[in-house]
């Protein structure tokens, strides 16, 4: 396929729209399911460097969920704890740990499940039964994976009335080295972000504690390759093996913290057992209760547990979670991961890590109130490491 024709643009007045090589060359997917659209394969091909990425740094199939060009999260393929497994929604999945896939996908797409509400998928690897059977049941626009089992394929196929976007990429495909885009008219051109993250991106720790481990290694390495892909500002909390907060787009580095770290509170405290044992009636639905959940916790625009409210969602009035439970649960917590892709300017962003547990983090250094962020780490005891390679996406 040299060309393939989008029913429009960014918007439903940009037309006509397109996708094909600058070369000539064939394009390295294959369309077996639904009609992508532009910020469909926009999302598709940034996705699918990430876990393609994760996937040859880490060697473990990898998966993430994309909203507007930016990942809410990523995840390796580890099995989920029970109360893991209870706050993603997978707690009836018999055998679920069976496929390393599958509970790479549970993972990204149950970190912050609003922002994935309307997602785009993209996996490491072949899709698998296991697999398409969790993404049967979300609410979902498409995925893009290196191939699919058949029995995937079928299940994948009765989404959205048979209209699901399914998109199989050459996992052989390699971009060329330059590449180009236009703005008002104008072209762009620069060098491919050809970058390659790995351990040896972690060796310049500039705090007193130089104790990393290996799991805060692989944590700081899912969190930089994520923000390789996330629309800069952004700073992103990692732990076991996936992506918990992603914070994009944000003009100044300590909102980028603060929202990204909002969301890491929001997916621990979806693990507190008042949380876990909210007694929502059966037909009340996944994207309802995710609703419901984040009012739970965050409050937001309605209290959930008032009289007149909780009638609407529960089978009994449950007690409030509490600012005082939330708080001494979070401050329990320690070994969380943050990456930055850019240096913090200020050492305020490290008094918004330590919030949410923060003990380990890379940024890439050269800001000149360093010795200021350094200083604040050593206070609580962190690790840093600064990469010395700024990580910007546009």
């Amino acid at each position: 396929m040299k060309e393939f024709e989008l029913k429009y643009g960014c918007n439903p007045n940009q037309k006509p729209a397109k996708i094909y090589m600058e070369n000539g060359s064939d394009l390295p997917i294959e369309i077996l399911g639904g009609r992508p659209g532009y910020i469909n394969f926009l999302d598709a091909f940034n996705s699918w460097q990430l876990v393609k990425e994760l996937k040859e740094a880490l060697g473990m199939p990898a998966a993430t969920s994309f909203k507007h060009v930016s990942p809410t999260s990523a995840a390796l393929g580890l099995p989920l704890s029970d109360s893991l497994k209870k706050a993603c929604f997978v707690d009836d999945v018999e055998g679920l740990d069976d496929s390393p896939l599958a509970c790479a996908y549970a993972r990204a797409r149950g970190t912050d499940r609003m922002c994935s509400f309307g997602d785009w998928v993209a996996l490491s690897d072949v899709c698998d039964e296991a697999t398409a059977k969790l993404i049967k049941r979300e609410v979902s626009d498409g995925i893009i994976a290196p191939g699919y089992t058949d029995e995937a394929l079928a299940i994948l196929r009765t989404k959205r009335k048979g209209n699901y976007n399914i998109v199989k990429i050459d996992p052989a495909y390699v971009p060329e080295v330059q590449e180009k885009k236009q703005v008002f008219g104008i072209t762009f051109e620069q060098g491919r972000n050809n970058f390659r993250i790995d351990n040896s991106l972690l060796q310049n720790i500039v705090t007193r504690n130089k104790d990393l481990p290996e799991s805060a290694r692989r944590d700081l390495i899912v969190a930089l390759i994520t923000l390789k892909y996330t629309q800069s500002n952004s700073v992103c909390y990692a732990v076991d093996g996936q992506a918990i907060g992603v914070g994009a787009g944000q003009q100044s580095r300590i909102h980028c913290t603060r929202l990204a770290g909002g969301k890491a509170d929001t997916w621990h405290l979806r693990q507190h057992p008042k949380v876990l044992a909210l007694p929502f009636k059966d037909d009340l639905g996944r994207p309802e209760r995710d609703n419901v959940i984040d009012g739970y916790i965050n409050g937001n625009e309605e209290d959930v547990c008032a009289d007149g409210n909780w009638q609407k969602y529960f089978t009994c009035r449950p007690e409030h979670l509490t600012a005082g439970e939330m708080r001494d649960y979070l401050d329990s917590l320690t070994g969380v991961a943050l990456g930055s892709d850019a240096f913090f300017p200020f050492s305020d962003n490290i008094e918004r890590a330590k919030k949410s547990g923060v003990s380990y983090i890379a940024e890439p250094g050269g800001s000149v109130r360093d010795d200021l962020v350094i200083e604040k780490c050593d206070e609580y005891g962190m690790v840093m490491a600064f990469t010395g390679m700024r990580l910007f996406h546009h």
